[in-house]
């Protein structure tokens, strides 16, 4: 589900609270059950799937006015009981139909999922609510984050140095102003002063803030998964 960087519409909005400009960040797709992550927070492929079903499922409830069934805690695995940030990103015909999540966790896994696979098909500002007879064309994409983690540097160089393409993803801030790459952007901005450039400019600061000012810079890692095959 690669999307194009240079196509605006692939921008995703992260829905945490108190963000400022440029709250979104890209979404594209890495390899399945990427193994980037934390063993701790690594989930195998079937349990991919598994939160992938749920993502539809929510989807498919709310076209439906359905209510979502109650989760059976005691059933669930650990895993779906972490606390981790989420992003959903639907498509249909390798367009970007909706992307929305949570940077910083303020559920469980699986909540997560299901919230952010309902923001993501009808309440991403830039696209109509998900239609019933678009839901047997869509493809879902689930990314989760592991907990972002404060980057120390020194200046502009140290900075270089320290970022990991391919691995990690970035969060920028300065005051109010605040904008993530997840990691899968570098594919498509894989130079690390573009990479940066392109982060400033979407969080709304001037874009060689990285180079000239010390912003709060934090890092995550990401393990996505996709559906096998279109439903």
């Amino acid at each position: 589900m690669l999307l194009n960087l240079v196509d605006s519409r692939t921008l995703c909005f992260s829905a945490n609270r108190n963000q400022g400009k440029g709250e979104g960040n890209l979404c594209f797709s890495t390899n399945k059950g990427d193994k980037t992550m934390g063993t701790a927070y690594w989930l195998s492929e079937d349990e991919g799937q598994s939160l992938l079903a749920v993502a539809r499922n929510a989807i498919k409830n709310r076209l439906n006015n359905a209510e979502p069934p109650q989760i059976d805690w005691k059933e669930l695995p650990e895993k779906f009981q972490e606390q981790l940030g989420t992003f959903v990103t639907i498509a249909i015909d390798g367009n970007l139909r909706g992307c929305i999540g949570h940077i910083i966790p303020r559920e469980t896994l699986i909540e997560g999922i299901q919230e952010n696979a309902v923001n993501a098909a009808f309440r991403d500002p830039r696209f109509p609510p998900l239609a019933k007879e678009e839901f047997d064309k869509i493809a879902i994409e689930i990314s989760i984050l592991t907990p972002p983690q404060e980057l120390s540097y020194t200046d502009a160089e140290d900075l270089l140095s320290k970022l990991r393409p391919g691995i990690d993803g970035v969060i920028i801030q300065k005051g109010y102003y605040e904008a993530t790459f997840l990691p899968q952007v570098w594919e498509q901005l894989p130079d690390k002063e573009e990479f940066l450039t392109h982060l400033c400019m979407k969080a709304g600061i001037s874009h060689d803030s990285w180079r000239k000012e010390k912003l709060q810079v934090s890092t995550y890692q990401v393990q996505a998964f996709e559906e096998e095959k279109a439903h």
